[in-house]
């Protein structure tokens, strides 16, 4: 009779250093021209706000001339800022959307 004996791998699986993906902010700025209840409508059909959430930031923006609409990844930041700008200009506003790294 033979004896064996089993053997086992153990395998050890690291996760990489703790990688922090950068964060970009979608900024927009009041203007004279863009009325509030298109901002709220656009805050709520394109980043995804509650009506009283976008009503609080729009009012944010005229007063303080700007505020943060969404915090995410650079690509999906430009993808709602190129969509902000499209979706104003269509309807006629000249409302001004930018992505800026958190």
């Amino acid at each position: 009779m033979t004896n064996t004996q089993a053997q086992t791998e153990t395998v050890v699986k690291t996760k990489p250093a703790d990688v922090k993906i950068p964060r970009f902010a979608v900024v927009m700025h009041n203007d004279d021209y863009t009325p509030m209840d298109f901002v709220v409508e656009l805050l709520v059909s394109l980043f995804h706000h509650t009506v009283e959430s976008a009503k609080n930031i729009t009012l944010k923006i005229h007063e303080e001339n700007k505020a943060v609409v969404g915090e995410y990844y650079y690509e999906l930041a430009e993808q709602k800022c190129a969509e902000a700008i499209t979706f104003a200009r269509a309807n006629g506003h000249p409302l001004q959307v930018e992505v800026q790294k958190i």
